[in-house]
């Protein structure tokens, strides 16, 4: 095995045919709402990372299609995906949980958002729905240069994801990281000290993104003003088997790359070409000899 790969690990976590449902929780940013900033990060969107998200229905109304409409499948994911979804009381925090997980079917609560809002608070909620289903939270750290942090309005120092992790690990919570690969300014030194950094937590999983040109974001003002360059493909996957290959193979790799509508992509071309950059990972680690954690050091 390459590399433990998420949709494997789900078969035998599971053993059953699980699909995961994308939620647009109505949520926002803090620094979109002025918490710590407007705008958002350079790289984001007006609508975040759930622009396929059908945002029409409530979120009860969302899943309940799921349920009856798809087919060959014995349960489901409820994944809080869009913005920060634990940035609103907790009360308002429950009521938007429970209404995705009012069915024996939901088998597990993944919850996208951000170091900063994380509290004790936050993580008694999330504890308590354990007992009816799995729990698991995705934080973007993006980049452990806080140099950068503060180029892409990132919005908190990486201190922040530490305090997170110690946080969700003292409630038992599983962390899915989030990482980019091409950030601005950003070399292969960045990526190693990211990945070191990254490695001093028990991390459950990883999501690696490439950085993309999205059109109406600060970054394609940038990307036209001749202020950044997106990666080649080539210097993309090596990256990625970088990561891999130093990352602890206990790590559950969730994805490789990031995903774009084509209608809202201003550049790289490649970064359409999902199924070519795994498969020149899947030849680069395979040719090399290499596999998960290969470089891994404790």
């Amino acid at each position: 095995m390459l590399y433990r790969r998420y949709n494997e690990y789900i078969k035998q976590k599971y053993n059953a045919r699980i699909k995961k449902i994308c939620i647009n929780g109505g949520f926002t940013c803090p620094n979109r709402d002025g918490t710590c900033g407007f705008g958002g990060c350079i790289f984001c969107g007006e609508k975040g990372a759930g622009d396929h998200i059908d945002v029409s229905r409530s979120i009860k109304d969302h899943v309940n299609r799921y349920l009856l409409y798809t087919r060959r499948v014995d349960g489901f994911i409820a994944y809080f995906q869009s913005f920060t979804n634990t940035h609103a009381p907790v009360d308002v925090l429950k009521e938007r949980y429970d209404s995705a997980l009012f069915d024996k079917r939901i088998v597990a609560l993944a919850v996208a958002t951000r170091p900063d809002c994380i509290n004790e608070d936050v993580c008694r909620l999330l504890h308590s729905y354990k007992s009816r289903a799995d729990v698991w939270v995705e934080l973007g750290l993006q980049t452990s240069n806080d140099n950068t942090a503060k180029l892409i309005n990132r919005g908190y120092d990486s201190a922040v994801f530490s305090q997170a992790c110690s946080l969700l690990k003292k409630y038992d919570i599983p962390i899915v990281v989030h990482i980019m690969i091409g950030l601005p300014n950003e070399n292969d030194e960045d990526i190693k000290n990211t990945v070191e950094f990254i490695n001093s937590f028990d991390i459950h999983g990883i999501k690696i993104h490439s950085v993309y040109v999205m059109k109406d974001t600060k970054l394609e003002k940038m990307y036209l003003n001749g202020e950044y360059a997106p990666l080649d493909m080539n210097s993309y996957t090596d990256s990625v088997v970088y990561v891999l290959t130093h990352i602890s193979p206990d790590v559950v790799v969730h994805r490789l790359t990031g995903d774009c509508p084509s209608d809202k992509l201003t550049a790289p071309v490649w970064n359409l070409k999902k199924e070519e950059i795994i498969a020149q990972i899947t030849r680069k680690m395979e040719q090399l000899g290499l596999y998960q954690g290969c470089f891994y050091k404790i």
